[in-house]
């Protein structure tokens, strides 16, 4: 028996397509099981693929971006 202790070896899900991978040191791509799947998951995101929902009752999500108007402000007038 050797003086250090054993830790088991924690599997989890790939997120990319569910496949179990260690997570640990050794895997240079966790918690993915390949660098594909990382990869894929990077261009998701850089895609704008993964979206935050808005809630129907949070008040600054009428608000829009460009600020309490929503960017569209008065029309310039034409004098």
């Amino acid at each position: 028996m050797s003086g250090a202790p054993r830790v088991p070896r924690r599997l989890v899900a790939c997120p990319g397509c569910g496949t179990l991978v260690a997570y640990s040191p050794e895997n240079p791509w966790r918690p993915f099981c390949s660098e594909r799947c990382r990869q894929t998951d990077l261009g998701a995101w850089a895609s704008e693929a993964y979206r935050i929902p808005l809630r129907d009752d949070d008040p600054d999500a009428a608000l829009g971006e460009e600020g309490e108007d929503g960017g569209t402000g008065p029309a310039p007038s034409r004098e």
